[in-house]
């Protein structure tokens, strides 16, 4: 993803994804560490696995992380996350001509 193709409808939800410390602070681990699977994850940031998915499944569906489900080799299902390739420049330019595509739904 990057910034001169975004709609101003994935432009808000991405700045939304983003807008979150906890979402932040993944982000910046799976860049860092590489990819991870959701209870190590979870772990190395201190945060409940139920509430990491929340994060993490707000962030896949803004397109900024990646997930793969995996067998470990004693058969236990792990969902691997990394971070997409993505970059965000943000002009008037860039946010004037996202605001033209806004649909009727992202005006509250």
């Amino acid at each position: 993803m990057k910034s001169k193709h975004l709609t101003g409808d994935r432009l808000l939800a991405t700045l939304a994804a983003l807008s979150n410390p906890h979402r932040l602070r993944v982000v910046a681990a799976l860049s860092t560490g590489g990819r991870n699977y959701v209870s190590q994850l979870a772990r190395e940031l201190n945060l409940s696995r139920p509430l990491l998915h929340l994060h993490l499944q707000k962030l896949e569906e803004a397109g900024l992380v990646t997930s793969q489900m995996e067998l470990s080799d004693d058969g236990k299902a792990l969902n691997y996350f990394e971070v997409a390739d993505f970059g965000i420049e943000l002009t008037p330019e860039m946010i004037a001509a996202a605001a033209k595509t806004l649909s009727n739904n992202s005006e509250n």
